[in-house]
């Protein structure tokens, strides 16, 4: 049974997991508090990737002698050496008496062994408060950390009739304000954000995070024949913004040098049964790279090409006030289509809120919904 404080306690800490949002990918998110004699002593969280961990960070802070308190940490201490030595050992040389962890780590390197470690030192341990809190936080690191895939995210803006652009093409701007200033810091959130060539050559965006403090996404374009101009705004830039272009053994070494002149970093994929980049190769090849979590800001094309492969993991859906009509106008998801309603992939939707003048769907894959 828990008591009050020690949910006051592990609220505190899993707030302060929040504030590496966007800064620890792809480290999980965690935070620590210590508390002594019903006093906190100290407070810390994983503050940047290589830094810190929130257990080591919360000790040096410590504004007296920790030996015989108590500390509230949302992720079991690691025990394995990496960027970081053990939090385990550190906690043990402080003489923490006990260590209340929201969630055991998924981590293959922890996996109850931080646990273990720390009760055959002594100290007494205890899991699984606010352990749903701490497992929704860290849902990007905990897909990755397991599957070695990141999480896919799929936002777009469309009309109360269900179109993200005119028949025309122009889509400036669908969603209000508000709902693009969220997108942005949506960008800085996540380690990559992923268009297709469709997109690039009929926006021809930046791809970037535009909020001050926020770290810039790797920028990755599908884009088969490698066709993606060496003028557009995405190439002109990519040796300043990191930009990978996933290609299929059709795109011809003349246009793979180009880009790679202009720092573009090509990955070969192999292709789906319409000749495009297979996803499902893309995302494994982005995990291996570290890439723990990617933002779809592509067309109808790319989208369908997730949903149909099951690969979109959360959702964001701006609905504008707005219709704009027209049977070539432009929608979210484009492709062949499911040929059966029941074959088509449902949304758990976690809520409905204002933003601006639109209306904000967020939700989850169905599959996933019981998993944080």
């Amino acid at each position: 049974m828990w008591k009050d404080e020690d949910r006051k306690y592990m609220d505190m800490a899993l707030e302060l997991a929040r504030k590496g949002l966007g800064k620890v990918n792809p480290n999980p998110l965690v935070g620590a508090v210590i508390v002594k004699d019903g006093r906190v002593i100290a407070e810390g969280w994983h503050k940047e990737c290589g830094s810190l961990h929130a257990e080591t960070d919360a000790l040096a802070s410590c504004t007296e002698d920790p030996a015989g308190a108590a500390m509230y940490v949302t992720l079991e201490p690691c025990c394995h050496f990496g960027k970081q030595p053990p939090c385990t050992s550190a906690i043990i040389k402080a003489g923490i008496a006990k260590v209340i962890i929201a969630m055991t780590d998924p981590n293959p390197l922890v996996a109850g062994r931080g646990i273990k470690i720390l009760e055959e030192n002594g100290i007494e341990v205890r899991t699984g408060l606010f352990e749903d809190r701490a497992r929704y936080l860290n849902r990007v690191f905990i897909k990755f950390i397991t599957e070695r895939r990141p999480w896919v995210v799929m936002k777009y803006a469309m009309t109360m009739d269900g179109h993200i652009a005119a028949a025309s093409g122009d889509s400036r701007w669908v969603s209000c304000e508000e709902s693009r200033r969220m997108v942005h810091e949506m960008r800085g959130r996540y380690m990559g954000i992923m268009a297709g060539k469709g997109t690039v050559e009929t926006d021809d965006p930046m791809l970037n995070c535009r909020t001050e403090g926020m770290r810039q996404p790797v920028r990755i374009i599908a884009d088969s024949h490698a066709s993606l101009s060496c003028s557009s705004a995405i190439a002109r830039t990519s040796k300043e913004y990191r930009t990978i272009l996933a290609h299929t053994d059709a795109a011809p070494a003349e246009r793979l040098d180009a880009l790679k002149s202009c720092g573009v970093q090509t990955v070969e994929c192999s292709h789906d049964q319409d000749g495009k980049v297979d996803m499902l190769d893309l995302t494994g090849k982005l995990g291996s790279m570290g890439i723990d979590s990617v933002l779809l800001e592509g067309g109808a094309g790319l989208n369908w090409s997730m949903v149909r492969d099951g690969l979109v993991d959360e959702y964001y859906i701006f609905v504008a006030p707005g219709i704009i009509g027209g049977e070539q106008a432009k929608c979210p998801v484009g492709g062949s289509g499911f040929l059966k309603m029941s074959d088509a992939v449902r949304m758990e939707v976690e809520s409905v809120t204002r933003c601006g003048t639109d209306w904000l769907f967020h939700g989850f894959k169905e599959s996933r919904v019981n998993e944080y």
